[in-house]
């Protein structure tokens, strides 16, 4: 729509003739009387501000070399020359340079046939005027823009768009549509620029649809010029009868205000009625390629879909390798706790009986120590009995040695004091060789006590040291209760935080687990510990990704010793459904029953890692041991755990090390009271264990001391007894007179000596055997203690087994966990992928029905670039729009039959200046226009076709039906070529007083004319401008031209 102001003149029209053959109708009386009520043509002083031509400039364009630069009056241009002097080369130019076709100069078929032979290009520079109010961008272009192209000699266009300044703005063909769309310039519009060849076709057409399709062409079924001819008309009514009807003009305004906004909001229905069929064509198209490009993305999507069902594949796989792994370690190591457990029963019989003879061998040294004994003293007695027996020997033979001679009292007395010195000798060494015996005996018990204590000694230390470690973990906890899983866990839980604020995780780890978890049984503390055992200090992510993470600032808050494991597995917002396999007892709860945790990340972690959910807590030993292995388990259980930490198979029991919970009691203030007294009670134990450490080792270097004492003196004693015996026995060689009462004693002494040998020998003899059962003992005693400690030893290695066949466990059932998951999550997305498949075949068949819907509706295919929603917004918009102007002004028939009435009147009254009569008959549905017109005058004269007129009256008629035309289209500037070509004189100088009549009263709007006749019969004034070309030079490239009766200067 055009945006130029509203002040537009109104023409003061004469009165219609009143011959006419067709009888009018309502419509046209009731517009003939508003039209007839006031003049057709009113004076208007104000000239033209946009779009009307300021200057052309031609360059090397058609078969001239340089043409213009030409200046234009704002209103009547006369530009009069010869043929060849350049007047239709400067009407292309115009049509060619505002955007034209080459096909609407009827000049050529293509652009590259208005470039000048022999040159590369052409040129053409139009001035348009840019002032006012309705001025196109102002503060860009100025007061002026200037249109400049160039045509290539391959017929490409080249625009550049000039302010007043010559400054460029811009080169793009857009921005000059829309200037024309703004100054309403509309160059293949014929009445706007009615070429010769244009003019000729009409002058020379027989058909009456091609005067119809010229008329539509040159309307564009513009009403707003009716309207806004109204409006003017209304308001110069107005404003002459201002003072008369002051009453009134705020009604009036109102009026006037009504007809402006319908003026600015018409547009053409008949435009609007096309695009809303081509934006319902491509509506239906649109759909189509949306459902093309969603069956499109579905195909692509099943694709990628398919191509992740490897993917599933291979996690089912791996996880099937892990679930076989996971049995194989857990085999393993059952095998190797079977094994150990064998080789202990294998063990235990043989230990059985090593102590069985270890009590024998006690028994039988026992036995022959008390023989030794005895026989030892039975030798004592002998030794008696033989030396008061000896005394009374002696004591007869002194009497009767007072009667042998001096040497004879001699030698008894020698021999008396060395058997003396040899009885006490005897005696000595006797008692030696016992204390000997002794002191070896007490040496071998101390060392076997004291390697006992040392061991001892190392284990209450450990014990002290851990009950240590304990209690300051305890008595941290009093400020938080993480202290307790760890001096270093307070630091690195804060180290989790603030790495979580710096978004360093995609979720925040959970741990450690035994912080999450409480208890609803504080007996039961001890239990669960036994049963999660290291999970306690556990940690769990959600990805492998924050693994890392966490493991990084595990290493820093860990830097030594072991750190607590940490499970990936994906966190989820609601436990596990483990009713199907979870243990249901109506006496003992499962540790999952016993515990109240908050977090499902945690529940869900503990299922998975130790299967809490199959583990009894059962606080009796003997009530565990039923229940577990009375024959029948109860159902989905796998284990059990005493209040004491015990852990029970359905065949197996295993005692536990730990004595106290650690992590889950309740009463902190009580825990480190029972610590305290508890480490007290050690460490006055440990000091007492020393100090007897202290004397053991004392008592053993003592009793070596003395038994290598002793053994020295064992010695040197039976040194000397032998010394002695052998001096005794030279004596006892000499014979000496006897007497016969020494005979029976003699006898007798002889007797209890030999009694005396064979009872030594028999003491020796069970000193001996006393000492190799001794020996014996010893022997099969260490035996039994190494046997002993290798049963122990052999337990021991079953403690770490039995923590890797816990983990293996745990390991199992996690593959499997996983591995039921990504099974389940395989057939999901197999599921899905069949379902997406049908809904797929559907969308298929949908659009082919779409697709056949769509040829229906346009049977071309159209390339749509918008979406299916713009499409029905802008078409819900437009019928809106078209609704409401069908409301506001009618249908699409209406306006044309409006505009039709108003043409044909507009046409009687121009004839009517000429004395001619004439009719126009539309025919809107065959499209068809007939025209009639009669030279003659009024009743008198018959209406006949044009085709029947002399040149110059058809000529008169096609000015007439141009003005006529004229009335109701709506542009800047009029362009008329050779319009008088047939006219004779008469004719023409009444055409050229309507048309200078109709342009004084047009100011507003600029008229050229093109003729090759002279104008200088026109009268002198300042809103006519002439520019005469000359005849050709065919010498000369630059074509002059002159003035005559200049436009005074605005």
């Amino acid at each position: 729509m055009s945006k130029r102001k509203n002040n537009h003149l109104l023409e003061v029209a004469r009165k219609r003739a009143k011959s006419s053959p067709a009888e009018p109708t309502e419509d046209e009386e009731r517009i003939c009387s508003d039209q007839g009520s006031s003049a057709l043509w009113a004076q208007h002083s104000a000239s033209g501000e946009v779009g009307i031509i300021e200057k052309i400039f031609l360059k090397n364009f058609m078969c001239h070399s340089l043409l213009g630069p030409f200046t234009f009056g704002s209103n009547v241009n006369f530009i009069v020359g010869s043929n060849g002097s350049g007047k239709s080369a400067i009407l292309t130019a115009l049509i060619v340079g505002l955007g034209g076709k080459a096909q609407t100069t009827n000049r050529g078929s293509s652009l590259k046939g208005f470039v000048k032979e022999g040159e590369s290009s052409a040129e053409i520079s139009i001035t348009l005027r840019n002032r006012g109010q309705d001025a196109y961008k102002p503060d860009v272009f100025g007061q002026s823009i200037t249109i400049d192209l160039r045509i290539s000699s391959e017929g490409l266009r080249t625009y550049k768009l000039k302010s007043k300044t010559g400054l460029l703005v811009s080169s793009k063909k857009e921005e000059l549509v829309a200037i024309l769309d703004h100054f309403n310039i509309q160059v293949d519009n014929p009445v706007s620029v009615l070429t010769q060849e244009m003019s000729k076709h009409f002058l020379h057409s027989k058909g009456e649809g091609d005067k119809y399709k010229f008329f539509m062409k040159a309307t564009q079924l513009e009403q707003m010029k009716e309207d806004y001819s109204y409006i003017m008309k209304t308001k110069t009514v107005t404003q002459n009868t201002l003072e008369k009807h002051e009453a009134t003009l705020q009604e009036i305004r109102n009026k006037y205000k009504e007809k402006e906004d319908r003026y600015k909001n018409l547009a053409s229905l008949d435009e609007m009625q096309e695009k809303l069929n081509h934006l319902k064509h491509q509506m239906a198209w649109a759909l189509v390629a949306e459902m093309e490009e969603e069956v499109k993305h579905m195909r692509e999507r099943i694709a990628e879909e398919e191509k992740s069902t490897i993917k599933y594949d291979r996690k089912v796989e791996e996880w099937k390798g892990k679930v076989a792994e996971a049995e194989r370690r857990y085999k393993q190591f059952h095998d190797q706790l079977e094994c150990v457990t064998e080789r202990v029963q294998k063990l235990q019989p043989e230990c059985g009986q090593l102590r069985n003879k270890a009590q024998e061998c006690n028994k039988a040294f026992r036995t022959a120590e008390a023989c030794f004994h005895k026989q030892k003293t039975n030798v004592r007695d002998l030794e008696r009995d033989k030396e008061q027996l000896l005394k009374r020997i002696n004591e007869l033979k002194y009497s009767i040695t007072q009667l042998n001679a001096a040497d004879s009292q001699t030698r008894m007395k020698q021999l008396n004091q060395i058997q003396a010195e040899l009885d006490a000798l005897t005696l000595q060494e006797s008692t030696l060789a016992q204390q000997v015996g002794q002191f070896q005996q007490a040496c071998a018990s101390a060392k076997d006590k004291l390697s006992k204590m040392r061991r001892e000694e190392h284990d209450l230390q450990r014990a002290i040291d851990k009950k240590q470690h304990e209690l300051a973990a305890m008595e941290g906890s009093r400020q938080g209760g993480l202290r307790r899983f760890g001096e270093q866990m307070p630091a690195f839980i804060a180290a989790i935080e603030e790495a979580d604020r710096q978004g360093q995780f995609r979720r925040k780890p959970v741990g450690p687990l035994g912080f999450c978890i409480r208890l609803r049984d504080a007996d039961l503390g001890l239990a669960v510990e036994s049963c999660l055992k290291s999970l306690m200090l556990a940690f769990c992510c959600d990805n492998y990704m924050d693994e890392k993470v966490l493991q990084a600032l595990m290493i820093q808050s860990f830097p030594h010793g072991q750190r607590p494991q940490i499970i990936v597995t994906e966190f989820t917002d609601a436990p596990y459904n483990i009713s199907h396999r979870a243990i249901d007892h109506p006496e003992y709860p499962s540790v999952l029953q016993a515990l109240d945790i908050d977090n499902p990340v945690v529940t869900n972690c503990l299922i998975d890692m130790r299967g809490i959910e199959t583990v009894l807590l059962i606080k009796n030993n003997k009530d565990a041991r039923r229940v577990m292995q009375g024959g029948h388990p109860p159902r989905n259980c796998k284990e059990a755990f005493t209040r004491e930490g015990d852990q029970v198979y359905n065949n197996r029991y295993y005692s536990s090390s730990q004595q106290r919970a650690r992590y889950l009691s309740h009463d902190v203030e009580q825990e480190i009271r029972h610590l305290q007294v508890s480490l007290r009670t050690q460490e006055a134990h440990f000091k007492g264990f020393k100090q007897q450490i202290r004397d053991v080792i004392t008592n053993i270097n003592q009793n070596e001391a003395l038994l290598k004492r002793t053994l020295d003196d064992h010695r040197r004693v039976k040194d000397q007894c032998r010394k002695l015996q052998m001096e005794v026995n030279d004596l006892c060689v000499v014979e000496e007179p006897q007497s016969e009462d020494l005979k029976p004693l003699e006898d007798e002494l002889e007797e209890l000596s030999s009694r005396l040998a064979v009872c030594q020998e028999e003491y020796e003899t069970e000193q001996q055997q006393m000492l190799t059962l001794k020996r014996a003992y010893e022997e099969v005693e260490l035996l039994y203690r190494q046997h002993k400690e290798t049963i122990n030893s052999v337990a021991e290695e079953a403690e770490p087994i039995k923590e890797e066949l816990s983990k293996s466990d745990q390991d199992v059932e996690k593959s499997m966990h996983h591995k039921k998951h990504y099974e389940e999550k395989r057939k999901a997305h197999i599921n899905n992928i069949q379902a997406q498949k049908m809904i797929l075949e559907n969308k298929e068949q949908e659009l082919k029905a779409s697709v056949v819907k769509a040829s229906e509706i346009c049977p071309e295919r159209l390339d749509i670039r918008r979406t299916a929603k713009s499409l029905d917004n802008e078409i819900s918009h437009l019928k809106h729009k078209i609704s409401t102007q069908q409301d506001q002004h009618g249908d699409r028939d209406t306006i044309i039959r409006y505009l039709s009435v108003r043409c044909k009147y507009y046409f009687d009254s121009m004839l009517s200046q000429r004395g001619y009569t004439g009719t126009m008959v539309f025919n809107h549905k065959k499209e068809a226009l007939s025209v009639s017109v009669q030279p003659g005058e009024g009743d008198k004269a018959t209406l006949s076709d044009m085709r029947s007129l002399s040149g110059g009256e058809r000529s008169f008629s096609t000015v007439c039906f141009v003005l006529s035309l004229w009335a109701i289209a709506e542009a800047p500037f009029r362009c008329l070529d050779e319009f008088d070509v047939y006219m004779d004189m008469v004719n023409r100088r009444i055409s050229m007083d309507m048309m200078l009549k109709i342009a004084a009263s047009q100011r507003y709007r600029q008229f050229i004319f093109l003729t090759p006749q002279s104008m200088s019969s026109l009268p002198v004034n300042n809103l006519t401008r002439i520019l005469r070309l000359n005849d050709p030079d065919r010498r000369q490239s630059i074509l002059s031209f002159g003035q005559i009766n200049s436009e005074v200067p605005e």
